[in-house]
């Protein structure tokens, strides 16, 4: 079962997120777009170690982000804080999708504290504002043995 966006803002919130309340719904918190990147050079993931590839953080021409198509790494303006008893999805918004635009991310586990990323990979030019609205997080209630505690813990904070 999914919890409440009152209760995801109320996570979000204690983790140290600042939300107005255009950004809580009914079902989740949508979480806005903190600056965006394109990978520089190959990374790396091994059987026993791990390498994220250096990348180029990208300037907002008149305050905008002008993305032609390709795929991108998006950071969120929202420091998150996943409870214990619960993992976190985040899904796109549908009018981040309404304009050939997808964004995949990675399962967030209990535990995890940090300003995460995705990847944003746009089908057909968009015009993307910094701290525009680009996807929702939720949480569900999940059984687990322990919390995150790896690689990626407080980052950006």
């Amino acid at each position: 079962m999914f919890d409440s966006g009152a209760s995801v803002a109320a996570a979000l919130e204690a983790g140290g997120a600042a939300l107005d309340s255009e950004q809580r719904q009914p079902n989740g918190v949508d979480l806005t777009l903190g600056a965006v990147f394109e990978q520089a050079e190959p990374g790396f993931v091994g059987r026993d170690e791990k390498r994220v590839a250096e990348r180029t953080e990208l300037t907002a021409d008149d305050g905008r982000y002008r993305l032609g198509p390709g795929t991108y790494v998006v950071r969120y303006g929202e420091p998150v804080r996943i409870p214990e008893g619960r993992i976190g999805f985040v899904l796109p918004r549908s009018t981040l999708l309404r304009n050939s635009c997808t964004l995949d991310t990675a399962v967030w586990d209990a535990g995890y504290e940090g300003v995460g990323e995705g990847r944003l990979d746009v089908g057909h030019a968009v015009e993307i504002e910094p701290g525009a609205r680009i996807a929702q997080m939720v949480f569900a209630r999940a059984d687990h043995e322990g919390t995150y505690d790896g690689a990626y813990q407080g980052e950006g904070l």
